[in-house]
């Protein structure tokens, strides 16, 4: 079973965590910084710790630019006809310039790294901790570049302190605008918090969303409204969202009917590919190709994909299936 000719798109993945460990320790030689600790971690705040040191990894424009192409490159080695990266401008505090310039060199790097084989998108971040105003010019700053690859707004940070309601406003005009709402949930809080990306968000994919697992009558709303979970196995295992992969919820949320699709998240912490991540699902769960081939599928119709590149993509698909 050849995963790597498995046409996919990868929808839960972030720019800093993607960083290649190589790219990570010359960054790092280069600047005289420390290269981040890779997981298990003691939880998300010790994650949170070597995340913000892999972003400091990024001193320039240019390193940003990079970082995006080299990641579209290694996504075409895996398959991944799509990508949709995660990235919050403003959490670079103005240290590389105006956002602006720190979403256009991200943007660029993606084009540059781009071609027939694979492509990406940008899902443009609000983190929860920041103040209000922060959201609106990220939103204003998505809504700018929505025609110059930006396809989503998304959200992520500390769930249980900064719960998604104090976000509906700004969530809806991005929706409004064209713009997929894909919020994070359900990883450092509970099923309310899913539910909170689903009815006040508007999301159609939540980022996680496993704890959704918490709340039966959730999952049955999950799967009657098909809204999608964008689950990461192993950087579930490595920040202790669930104690084991054993323990994951993944297998409950498939046989409800909860549309899943497979992301390696933050794979510079986590240290696993996606086609890892397709492997261990399915050696997990002995899945056979035609399970594979629908977890690739729901991949690739949930996602922004551009209709050209969607249709090449399914079409193999069916051809890998046989």
């Amino acid at each position: 079973m050849n995963l790597l000719a498995l046409p996919k798109a990868e929808l839960h993945l972030h720019l800093e965590g993607a960083i290649h460990p190589s790219t990570a320790a010359e960054l790092a030689d280069r600047y005289g910084l420390p290269v981040p600790s890779c997981g298990p971690y003691n939880g998300l705040s010790e994650f949170v710790v070597a995340y913000e040191g892999a972003r400091d990894l990024i001193g320039s424009l240019d390193d940003l630019h990079r970082v995006a192409c080299e990641l579209v490159h290694r996504a075409a080695a895996q398959g991944v006809v799509w990508s949709e990266v995660h990235v919050i401008p403003p959490t670079y505090a103005g240290r590389l310039g105006p956002a602006e310039g720190v979403l256009e060199a991200v943007l660029d790097g993606l084009r540059a790294g781009s071609s027939a084989a694979s492509g990406a998108g940008v899902i443009v971040g609000v983190n929860r901790g920041l103040p209000l105003e922060q959201a609106e010019r990220s939103l204003a700053l998505a809504l700018a570049y929505r025609d110059q690859g930006v396809v989503g707004f998304g959200l992520a940070g500390d769930e249980a302190r900064f719960p998604a309601v104090a976000f509906a406003d700004v969530f809806a005009r991005a929706r409004d605008a064209g713009l997929a709402a894909v919020p994070h949930g359900g990883e450092g809080a509970g099923a309310e918090s899913v539910r909170a990306c689903v009815e006040v968000l508007g999301a159609r994919r939540v980022n996680h969303g496993i704890r959704a697992v918490e709340d039966q009558a959730l999952i049955e709303e999950l799967a009657e409204r098909q809204v999608c979970l964008d689950v990461c196995l192993s950087s579930n295992v490595a920040l202790q969202v669930t104690p084991s992969l054993a323990e994951h919820p993944l297998p409950v949320l498939m046989a409800a009917g909860v549309p899943v699709t497979v992301n390696s998240d933050c794979p510079l912490f986590c240290g696993s590919t996606l086609v890892e991540e397709y492997d261990l699902v399915r050696r997990w769960l002995d899945l056979d190709a035609g399970a594979l081939a629908d977890i690739a599928e729901t991949s690739l119709r949930f996602s922004s994909c551009p209709g050209d590149r969607l249709d090449r993509a399914m079409a193999d698909l069916a051809r890998w299936r046989g």
